[in-house]
């Protein structure tokens, strides 16, 4: 299944004020230190994600996996998208550096995910509606802007 045709779950956004090229090194660590760790991949082993392991080039890179994803696309100081699945969905985290005006850029998260069958609809359920896919996102996106700024 193609990323674009996966339905679209939510979108979030925060400007940088940083250039680019400046956020994409914390752009990589901050994904990379959330989704890297023994309790993600406990996880990602528990739901049978496609990817349960760390592997690859590091920084990432295409072809690099994370414990429930894969990077499907890296395109330095552009887009860095994540793919994944298990047995409740298929989904796709995507970041886009976008330069806003010199000096300013702003970071946007979108999430494109489906979740079939019951056991699928129950999963996304509890994913969307406990809020903790949310605050994840925007947790992530304050790091790089922290990082980024500090």
């Amino acid at each position: 299944m193609r990323i674009d045709s996966l339905p679209e779950v939510d979108e979030h956004a925060i400007v940088i004020a940083a250039e680019p090229h400046d956020i994409w090194p914390h752009l990589l660590h901050v994904v990379q230190e959330t989704f890297d760790g023994t309790a993600v991949s406990a996880y990602a082993r528990l739901v049978r994600a496609a990817d349960p392991v760390a592997s690859g080039p590091r920084p990432l890179a295409e072809g690099s996996t994370l414990p429930g994803f894969h990077v499907a696309t890296a395109h330095p100081a552009r887009e860095l998208t994540l793919r994944g699945s298990h047995r409740f969905s298929t989904y796709a985290l995507s970041f886009h550096v976008e330069p806003v005006e010199p000096g300013r850029t702003r970071l946007r998260a979108k999430t494109r995910a489906v979740f079939p069958g019951l056991a699928g609809g129950l999963y996304g359920q509890l994913l969307l509606r406990s809020g903790g896919h949310v605050l994840g996102v925007r947790r992530m996106l304050t790091r790089v802007r922290r990082r980024a700024t500090s």
